[in-house]
């Protein structure tokens, strides 16, 4: 697969997951879009980190969720 291949495939699979955050957690695409791309889930999904881009879109969203939740929820738990 080239790497050009591969960058679609990631691109794709990004837009998928930002659409699932909208849908799961009634944010709009943008929020969910800043959710993603401010993730650290999304930075290990794009250096292929433990295979998570094999996993669903729908677990990956989850993971970003629950990783925003605990860093904007969590913090003021000290």
């Amino acid at each position: 697969m080239s790497e050009e291949t591969k960058q679609i495939m990631r691109g794709a699979q990004c837009a998928r997951i930002i659409t699932c955050l909208s849908e799961m957690y009634g944010v709009t695409l943008q929020e969910a879009t800043d959710i993603y791309y401010g993730s650290e889930t999304a930075n290990l999904i794009e250096e292929g980190v433990a295979d998570l881009h094999c996993r669903s879109d729908k677990y990956l969203a989850e993971e970003v969720w629950n990783e925003y939740q605990e860093c904007h929820h969590g913090s003021n738990e000290q």
